[in-house]
């Protein structure tokens, strides 16, 4: 009888925190027993920064909204928690304990105990004070090397749940179109293959850690005309779909992203954030995303004061979740009292609430946020004395030796060679004259979404965080004997020239000038690259071209390196630099690489994801525009580059030899399989990179002339060789035909084996036969590469 009142008296647990019940039951269940204002409240985040003594986190007062109440908001419950580490520098331990005791208020302080899900930036790793900088995406792509990359990830993505985030607003899949833009350095190329597989990867690595990625800007924003920021993007829907829908493709169905974030810009009138055909129709319907769509900060918001289709807060929030926008972000807006207003007097229907509510929900179900036993306190305090926050400073490392190994493979692997006469690797010089505004700058190997450059900026007085090595500081551990002069000719982006003369004098009294030029990563026009740092030309900023022909004109030796966010024009300097080195902002480890690579210690292995011009005004253009889009007797503007997408030299030589075709021809249904050897020919052991474009020569519309469909690393000693087997499934010569539909037709192609998209070196060319084949999303996305054993010796 006893036992019978105890078990009457034992509280049920609530549906929507039983695990025996399936997901859907249990996010009904808790939909159904939900207020209006208390669904609402999961749909939309608040900007907060973590306490440097580790107390509530604080509401972030930004200049576009107005301030925030959480003791008023948050008996109704929240959705997310925006930025608490990336708000401004915090120790990372109090970070973590800031964070935790803020949701143990979140979830006390609301019915059902829901706490918040907490997101943060991580464009070039976690972006939070003292946390590792990763080299800028533009560098993943310039390495070609996914694996790699999504070890990065997974590496980056550990931390952030260690300190209790959830989810990570990486990896921009957006495909440059135009290098004026100003957040080219927050891409991974111009070509949507390369894009895609790089950025999958990184989507993998997250979420591999049990963080939520987030692909950004769906869909367009990088084809603003002439690269203004937020400005209008006139693509034809060919052009969507071909270029700049793939990766994201991509990243849906290989990647496992959980969520997706909507562009700021309007194609061809409709704003992404509006755009139902879009959001709920391709990417819903057709692709199967069963994720949460979350809006680019204050994108909203943008429909009523930027795009002008929406008469007020209330018609933004109802065009945002008719379109399929789950969440608004950053802050408390239109999703607030506007929208429980709108459902109120009947202007939008609940069921769109309960809708995107529906995938709130289920993620948060999905990463135990709705458990019984769930606990706030983060795996990085586990163990921890939280009554002692003193005694927690400096207690978290974000930045540890694992880290910086990751952070400098990949920048080793991202440098890229331009071009060298020889002077390369420098042979020990006596005399190095180091010259240039990036030569002894400490942050001009970070991007703009890099934690100092994004928010330390702006905290003048607190330290850096991370050990931040100049390029004088490991080219004089590399050359430990040789005499440096140092001096800096002129600055980023002023038009100071009186630095110009020390600068060639000392070019002229030395053996080798190594001039470092470049940019400085900012926002709003605070730098020369990132985001709203958009330019008109593709001309070195400021005085650096002055200064940089000006030392040409000494005779001495001028090895070039840039440390940028986009690709410049360099005038003379593309043929008569000694040498040129470029690197896309490499992280805290970047020039460790690149001191490596001009001392011989290192063999180059990066090639270009993006073109690099000849003349600064011939843009836009990138390799992948057709016939007419290339140098022609119609037009009097040349917009051959210096250098190639895919270009790059290493200090050793390559023959490419041998190879076959089993069938010349195949189905439209079929795949071609090829083969070739790869010998390393040189002395040096190196990696070579075999690129693979696809040529068609006539299709039924308007073709590139052609495009990369596969890519494979192989690293070989001296006198090495690979045999490399190839198949290529003839989905990969799909395009989107006049009907809207993505076909595969009957006809000739060339598959062009190259080491950059204007270099091919063996060409086979196949026919496919039979009837032209419609393909969907379910097609074949790679060709398969597979490495033999090396071949026979031929007599």
């Amino acid at each position: 009888m006893t036992a019978n009142v105890a078990e009457e008296k034992t509280p049920a647990v609530p549906v929507w925190n039983d695990r025996a019940v399936s997901v859907p039951e249990r996010v009904d269940a808790l939909i159904e027993a939900m207020t209006l204002r208390e669904k609402i409240a999961q749909l939309y985040g608040v900007w907060v920064g973590a306490s440097d003594e580790g107390g509530d986190v604080a509401p972030h007062q930004h200049d576009m909204e107005e301030a925030v109440d959480l003791d008023a908001l948050l008996p109704a419950g929240l959705g997310q928690l925006t930025r608490p580490f990336g708000t401004a520098p915090v120790d990372p331990a109090l970070g973590a304990l800031s964070l935790m005791r803020t949701q143990a208020r979140i979830a006390a302080e609301n019915r059902f105990g829901i706490p918040a899900l907490a997101h943060e930036e991580c464009l070039a790793g976690f972006a939070a004070s003292g946390a590792t900088a990763y080299p800028v995406p533009l560098s993943w792509g310039a390495t070609f090397d996914p694996v790699l990359v999504r070890r990065m990830a997974a590496a980056v993505g550990r931390d952030m749940r260690a300190v209790g985030v959830h989810q990570g607003l990486a990896p921009v899949l957006d495909v440059v179109r135009d290098a004026r833009w100003g957040r080219v350095e927050e891409t991974i190329g111009e070509d949507p293959y390369l894009v895609g597989t790089v950025g999958t990867a990184y989507v993998q690595g997250l979420e591999s850690a049990g963080i939520v990625a987030t692909l950004k800007h769906f869909v367009g924003y990088s084809a603003s005309r002439a690269g203004r920021n937020l400005a209008p993007s006139s693509v034809g829907p060919r052009e969507r779909a071909d270029v700049l829908l793939p990766p994201f493709e991509m990243a849906v169905r290989e990647g496992g992203a959980r969520s997706v974030m909507h562009a700021y810009t309007d194609l061809d009138g409709i704003p992404a954030a509006a755009d139902e055909e879009l959001l709920t129709g391709l990417l819903r319907d057709t692709w199967g995303f069963d994720g949460t769509v979350v809006a680019d900060y204050f994108g909203i918001a943008f429909l009523t004061t930027l795009h002008g289709i929406a008469g007020d807060w209330a018609d933004a929030a109802t065009a945002a979740l008719r379109a399929g926008v789950d969440v608004e972000l950053p802050t408390v807006k239109t999703f607030g009292a506007p929208l429980v207003e709108a459902v109120t007097d009947g202007r939008v229907p609940e069921t769109l609430i309960d809708r995107a509510l529906r995938r709130v929900l289920t993620q948060k179900t999905a990463l135990g946020l709705l458990d019984p036993d769930w606990n706030p306190l983060p795996p990085a305090l586990d163990g921890a004395d939280l009554d002692a926050p003193d005694a927690l400073r400096g207690s978290i490392d974000l930045d540890g030796p694992g880290n910086r190994e990751l952070a400098r493979t990949l920048a080793e692997e991202a440098v890229v060679l331009l071009s060298n006469d020889g002077t390369l690797p420098l042979a020990r010089p006596r005399s190095i004259a180091l010259l240039g505004p990036n030569a002894a700058e400490p942050t001009a190997v970070l991007g703009c979404y890099s934690f100092p450059q994004h928010i330390g900026v702006h905290h003048p007085d607190s330290p850096v965080g991370i050990d931040l090595p100049t390029l004088h500081d490991t080219l004089a551990a590399e050359f430990p004997d040789t005499e440096f002069t140092v001096t800096r000719g002129t600055g980023i982006d002023d038009a100071d020239l009186s630095g110009i003369p020390q600068a060639v004098r000392a070019a002229r009294d030395a053996d080798i000038a190594v001039v470092v030029l470049g940019d400085r990563a900012g926002l709003f026009g605070r730098g020369t690259s990132g985001e709203g740092c958009d330019v008109e030309s593709l001309t070195l900023p400021g005085a650096q071209q002055q200064l940089l022909d000006a030392l040409l004109d000494t005779g001495t030796p001028v090895v070039t390196v840039l440390l940028a966010g986009r690709p410049y024009a360099l005038g003379r300097a593309a043929t008569e630099s000694a040498a040129i080195v470029q690197a896309f902002f490499p992280g805290e480890e970047g020039t460790h690489a690149i001191a490596g690579i001009l001392a011989g210690r290192l063999n180059p292995s990066g090639r270009l994801p993006v073109s690099v011009p000849r003349t600064p005004g011939a843009q836009p253009t990138t390799y992948l525009g057709p016939r007419l889009a290339h140098a022609n007797d119609v037009s009097n503007i040349d917009p051959t580059p210096a250098f190639s997408f895919g270009h790059g030299l290493t200090y050793t030589t390559f023959d490419w030899t041998d190879l076959t075709v089993d069938n010349h021809e195949a189905p439209t249904d079929g795949a071609f399989t090829l083969a070739l050897t790869i010998r390393n020919t040189g002395r040096r052991p190196g990696t070579e990179i075999v690129q693979l474009y696809l040529h068609d020569p006539v299709a039924s519309v308007v073709q590139p002339v052609q495009r990369l469909i596969g890519y494979t690393r192989l690293d070989l000693d001296p006198g090495q060789a690979r045999r490399l087997h190839v198949t290529v499934p003839a989905d990969l010569a799909s395009f989107t035909g006049r009907d809207g539909q993505r076909i595969t037709e009957p006809g000739t192609l060339e598959l062009r084996f190259a080491t950059s998209s204007t270099q091919p070196r063996l060409t086979a060319r196949v026919t496919l036969t039979g009837p032209q084949r419609h393909v969907d999303h379910t097609r074949h996305l790679h060709a398969a590469f597979v490495v033999g054993q090396e071949p026979v010796a031929r007599a």
